[in-house]
């Protein structure tokens, strides 16, 4: 085999490794990711699926990024380009309740930030808990610019605080992933976007 025909091989099987490792960890946990049990998934030796990331570590963070991707692709760029403020805001929040109503194949059990989030809120600072912090924070600091330019800008009432209305937006999202994954709930998502209509005033 080529150099090149090896490399295309590796990476084609590190994205393997990594789309099983997504999947697997939305329902067991990031802590879930054993070595073991995901080398027989893939039909792998222990020591060859290890070879390409190094660490259970690396894999729990490579599962990260892959989950971060996804959600990046989903939620914020189809809202990207569109002015900030209040519009993007509504599209975001249109495309969030989407992506977890919908990104069943992906995340078999739920979005893989709310798993991680309640699986790591209490264990002391760490690479996987630094991260998944990390990317809270960075969404967080979006919906924190597009709600502070909508009050800027007289989209939102000028009395809103913004870290409040981010807060409850939030925690729409996460009733919403509860909901869905632990009861099957198909309202929910229209309940999703009453919720958020009301906080956004429209």
């Amino acid at each position: 085999m080529s150099p090149r025909k090896s490399a295309a091989e590796a990476r084609r099987t590190r994205e393997r490794i990594i789309e099983r490792s997504v999947a697997m960890a939305s329902v067991e946990g990031l802590e879930g990711l054993t070595i073991g049990r995901l080398a027989g998934e893939l039909g792998m030796s222990k020591s060859g699926l290890l070879g390409h990331f190094g660490t259970k570590e690396e894999l729990q963070l490579a599962a990260l990024r892959r989950a971060s991707a996804v959600f990046s692709r989903a939620v914020w760029e189809p809202a990207r380009d569109l002015p900030p403020g209040l519009a993007r805001l509504r599209a975001v929040c249109e495309a969030w309740a989407t992506y977890l109503d919908r990104e069943r194949d992906t995340f078999p059990g739920g979005c893989l930030f709310t798993t991680s989030a309640v699986e790591f809120d209490a264990r002391g600072p760490g690479p996987v808990r630094d991260a998944v912090a990390r990317l809270h924070r960075t969404w967080q600091h979006r919906l924190l610019a597009d709600i502070r330019t909508a009050v800027a800008a007289g989209e939102l009432p000028a009395a809103t605080d913004p870290e409040q209305l981010a807060f409850e937006l939030n925690g729409v999202y996460l009733s919403l992933n509860h909901a869905v994954q632990l009861f099957g709930d198909r309202t929910a998502p229209d309940r999703t976007r009453r919720a958020v209509a009301r906080l956004l005033g429209g």
